[in-house]
């Protein structure tokens, strides 16, 4: 290694090592081999930029290079398959992430589904100036050199794990980040060390709280105004030592070397295809994966390195918005460090002076950036590198000095924010958060506070004992830093899908492209035109997460719609959602029959689940294919089902659907008279079982009974035989007490038990103690028996009056808890039902309950035999009143008039039309006889 221009330092760290390890050792083989990597990087002829994602220095040190050398093509770190996505970055409000998205996956276990991949892109990183430059300049070619998003899952670790550490492995501990929910994260410049011990020394000795602020001190701040050679050597020794550090986690290495090895045979097929000179590109990477040891490393590496083929999933691409807090929170930053980053950018740039780049028409800037003329004449070639960083690293750190200025703004500023937000700030504690934050930066040897030390002061001086509004002190620094800047994707950039949808609202004229909640007012009468926003509305509702479309006012459902509605809409904040509907599909109505379609046969399908996929069918689409198709599915995943755990839901949907089609149809679908059918003996079949079943509760054996007594008329027409289900009665033999009454209940609806014999039955309960402890549960019973059964109502009400009359309060206080708690447990939605029946018998008034009687305890003796007849026998109330019958006659035209009693008497008493006309009581009479 003579001769390069890192042979004094290699000297030097080899008497460092020699003079603190007392000899060589690995001390040695580590500090050498960090300058072995600088060196080998800098050496390369395809010149290395390395970076560290969303940093200001290195964007900065970005811009100035691509101003200084304008190469003809940037290498960049990032999914190859996203290229097509970065032109629509112009059509886009910073930060947005580059999204890949796959649901319909092929190759991959099924419990992976859906894939996501996120590539977030902030104005203060290095990649954006790099592809803004490359995509704005002429002659200038991009080209993405990073493995595709389908890569991204091949090479996953869990492909090597089986059962439940492949599952521990792909379910995280953390929750869901608002914007980018469970994509996976690729950083362009992951830069953070590895090896726990490490980052905890530095963090200690460099009395900072976490990473973001240590990087921000000691690397952001020194690099901001060093020249691009400095930049180089400097991110190339902390890859290295970042890398040799790294703890032996040999999943993590393999793909990082495979990541390597891919973007090098990249470059080097590129190179080999369009005969461009290596001088004139620029190859922009983390600078973890700059110091690379890999034999695929630099124009003039190994070929040896197979890049798999993709398989066969059908990937998605497009932009969804993200924000400082989303990128903040998957890839483990600080909290309001990306919006400190931000605030760090601008300032660099007023003091640098230097030009940034943007896409031309960008949203969000002033005025488009200037197109950049690469020159056509040859580039001189480039100097010998020089060691910049032995200088570097023996200068000692500049103290900047403070900047009472705009410490002093800042300390207004957050006593005007708290004060803003409920706290009783004064002008004393913004005196205090300024002596604090100079007082803090002291501590940690700073003259200059950084924006953490003045997070730390403001929390200390201001933050009281309770938090009076919706922020704490923490998160008005970070609001007044920058604040969570959020990014929205343009108009022009949205998938097919949402761009319909805000065509087809834009009868509401309403921006729904801007975060926050829209008030709309539909009049369907004076406006016909908004009945289709209506009908989008709630395709919306459906498909969009909670809060996205919320009705105010008006509701859907079957055979009702409403002729007003009252709508908060937020398109815009939940703008992610609706541009992963358009992978999907290009229009509302697909998606929707899509995801009813894949609902509906779906492996696990229920019968209540593909009954409420028709009644979405019927709501939001209209016409009978759809919901005829999915009704006949329902007719075969009830056929195969052998439990009845969702027989309530069935009974609800089925009899909502029979509503509306008897109706608003002339005659029932065939599949529903068809489920009737099946449905009827299905649940014959299965009744028995389910009065024995433990795990079968009353709820669901309730739901059965209401369905066969419920649809019995309608399946009787169709063919059933009723003999099914006195049988399946007759079978049953329920241990549990609400079972047994709400068999019952059965038998008193079929006609075996009459309602003497089921009040006797409660009479014995109440009367044994053995039983008394067991009524609460025949009570909750019968209450469930108000759903097949709504005419024993009386009969509850009486049993529950017995059980208050009848018992002690020594067993009755101790009983009624019990009570209480069985029936809201367990009968909750059936209880309006019995108070109204218990509203009716009872007196109304607190003064009639002392003289009322309860109606079954006067009960009417049974009929007497009737009196003997004095008289013709006929109607007394026509002769007394004929004025009407007399009219009757005369609009026929008969004029017979009325018989007297004599000539009733001699025509004796019978019926005239039988003696008449004997045919028909002479057939009955000689089929009674040959039985």
């Amino acid at each position: 290694m003579t001769g390069t221009p890192f042979t004094a330092l290699r000297g030097q760290l080899h008497e460092a090592a020699a003079e603190f390890a007392g000899g060589t050792d690995a001390l040695e083989g580590i500090l050498l081999g960090l300058v072995d990597d600088v060196d080998r990087a800098v050496a390369e002829p395809l010149e290395i930029f390395p970076v560290c994602h969303h940093s200001p220095a290195s964007a900065l040190a970005m811009a100035r290079r691509l101003r200084e050398k304008q190469p003809k093509v940037v290498y960049l770190e990032l999914c190859e398959d996203m290229a097509p996505l970065l032109t629509e970055l112009r059509n886009c409000r910073l930060p947005v992430a580059v999204q890949a998205f796959a649901s319909d996956i092929d190759g991959f276990p099924p419990d992976w589904a859906p894939l996501s991949v996120v590539a977030p892109i902030t104005e203060a990183s290095a990649e954006y100036q790099a592809i803004a430059y490359a995509l704005d300049a002429p002659g200038v070619e991009l080209v993405l050199v990073d493995r595709s998003s389908d890569h991204v899952f091949q090479w996953d670790a869990r492909h090597d794990r089986t059962g439940e550490d492949a599952k521990e492995a792909g379910t995280g501990t953390e929750a869901e980040t608002a914007l980018h929910g469970e994509a996976v994260g690729v950083e362009i410049g992951d830069l953070r060390p590895r090896f726990a011990e490490l980052e905890e020394h530095l963090l200690r000795h460099g009395k900072v709280r976490h990473w973001s602020e240590w990087w921000h001190q000691y690397v952001e701040v020194p690099l901001g105004d060093s020249d691009h050679d400095t930049y180089r050597q400097v991110m190339f020794l902390i890859g290295s030592l970042f890398r040799r550090l790294a703890p032996g986690d040999g999943d993590r290495v393999r793909v990082d070397e495979d990541r390597e090895r891919h973007m090098w045979t990249r470059m080097r097929e590129h190179l080999t295809a369009t005969g461009t000179d290596p001088a004139d590109c620029l190859y922009v990477c983390g600078a973890f994966h700059a110091a690379s040891r890999v034999e695929e490393f630099g124009v003039r590496g190994s070929d040896t390195f197979a890049i798999s083929p993709r398989t066969a999933t059908t990937w998605q691409y497009g932009l969804i918005p993200s924000s400082n807090a989303a990128i903040e929170a998957q890839f483990g930053l600080a909290s309001g460090s990306v919006s400190i980053a931000a605030t760090q950018w601008t300032k660099n740039l007023k003091r640098t002076r230097v030009k940034p780049y943007r896409l031309e028409g960008q949203a969000g800037t002033k005025k488009a950036a200037t197109k950049t003329t690469v020159p056509t004449a040859a580039l001189p070639a480039a100097a010998p590198a020089e060691d910049r960083l032995s200088g570097f690293l023996r200068r000692p750190p500049v103290l900047d000095a403070l900047d009472e200025t705009e410490l002093l703004g800042w300390s207004v500023d957050i006593v005007r924010a708290a004060r803003r937000n409920g706290y009783l700030a004064s002008t004393a504690d913004a005196i205090a958060v300024f002596e604090t934050s100079i007082l803090l930066a002291g501590m940690r040897d700073r003259a200059k506070p950084t924006p953490y030390d003045f997070q730390d002061a403001a929390v200390t001086c201001i933050e009281k004992d309770g938090v009076p509004g919706r922020r704490d002190v923490r998160r008005l620094v970070e609001i007044m830093m920058g604040g969570d800047r959020i990014g929205q994707v343009g108009y022009e950039a949205l998938p097919p899908l949402a761009r319909d949808v805000h065509d087809r609202l834009a009868p509401l004229e309403l921006n729904l492209q801007q975060r926050g909640v829209r008030r709309a007012l539909l009049d369907m009468t004076s406006r016909p035109e908004l009945r289709a926003c209506s009908d989008v509305l709630w395709m919306l509702r459906r498909l969009l997460p909670h809060g996205a479309a919320r009705p105010v006012m008006g509701e859907r459902r079957l055979g009702e719609r409403s002729i007003q509605e009252s709508w908060d809409l937020a398109l815009g904040t939940h703008q992610r959602a609706l541009i992963e509907l358009g992978y999907e599909g290009v229009s509302l109505e697909q998606v929707l029959e899509q995801r009813l379609r894949r609902t509906a046969y779906g492996p696990r399908a229920t019968t209540a689940e593909v009954l409420a996929a028709v009644e979405d069918a019927t709501l939001y689409l209209g016409g009978r294919r759809l919901a005829d198709e999915l009704g006949t599915r329902a007719l075969e995943v009830l056929a195969g089902e052998r439990t009845v755990d969702g027989a309530p839901e069935v009974l609800r949907r089925v009899r909502g659907l029979l509503a509306y089609y008897r109706t608003g149809e002339p005659v029932l679908p065939p599949w529903i008279e068809s489920f009737v059918r099946t449905g009827y003996a299905h649940y014959c079949t299965l009744l028995p079982t389910a009065f024995r079943d433990e795990d079968a509760t009353v709820g669901q054996v309730a739901a059965m009974l209401g369905f066969l007594f419920g649809m019995e008329g309608l399946a009787l027409s169709l063919g059933c035989d009723r003999t099914q289900l006195e049988l399946a009665v007759a079978q049953a033999h329920p241990r549990d007490p609400a079972k047994t009454a709400l068999l019952w209940a059965a038998q008193v609806q079929l006609g075996t038990l009459s309602r003497d014999e089921l009040r006797a039955r409660c009479d014995e309960l109440l009367a044994n103690p053995l039983t008394v402890p067991s009524y609460p549960r025949h009570l909750s019973g019968f209450v469930h028996a108000l759903e097949p059964v709504p005419g024993l109502a009386d009969v509850v009400v009486e049993a529950v009056s017995n059980a208050f009359g009848r018992l002690p309060d020594a067993v009755l206080l101790p009983w009624l808890p019990v009570l209480i708690t069985t029936l809201r447990s367990n009968a909750a939605e059936l209880a309006p039902l019995l108070i109204r029946e218990a509203g009716r018998i009872f007196p109304a008034r607190l003064a009639a309950l002392d003289t009322w009687v309860p109606p079954w305890h006067h009960r009417p003796a049974g009929p007497s035999a009737l009196p003997a007849a004095t008289g013709p026998r006929g109607a007394a109330l026509l002769p007394a009143h004929p004025t009407t019958c007399d009219a009757l006659a005369e609009l026929l035209g008969r004029a017979d008039g009325w018989a007297t009693t004599d000539t009733a008497a001699r025509a004796g008493s019978g019926a005239v039309l039988l003696a008449a006309h004997p045919a028909t009581a002479d057939a009955l009479a000689s089929v009674l006889t040959a039985r």
